[in-house]
């Protein structure tokens, strides 16, 4: 979810920053159980209505998140185009499986 570690919305009306927050949340996540953006398997990530066009404001916001993160984000994924997400201001959401051993 694009939000901040005190949980504001980040970045409202911009898909670049709302999934860049959401990686980057996804690897705050991961150091907490002991992992790293390295253990997950695969990614789902929903957009609100995805069109090709927005390709390179994803793949914009995933390249940010990965430098800072100092990671290589290329996961299985499978990206979701819906009408809507649970909270009105949020653009897309990501949803993450790790493995951990």
């Amino acid at each position: 979810m694009a939000r901040d570690a005190d949980g504001k919305p980040v970045g409202p009306g911009d898909l670049a920053a709302q999934v860049e927050q959401a990686y980057l949340n996804i690897g705050t996540a991961m150091a907490a159980a002991g992992g790293s953006f390295d253990d997950v398997a695969k990614l789902t990530i929903y957009v609100v209505d995805w069109s090709p066009e927005k390709y390179p404001l994803l793949g914009a916001g995933v390249a940010r998140a990965a430098e800072r993160l100092g990671v290589d984000p290329v996961k299985p994924i499978t990206l979701l185009g819906v009408a809507a997400l649970g909270e009105p201001d949020l653009l897309v959401e990501v949803e993450a499986v790790a493995v951990l051993a």
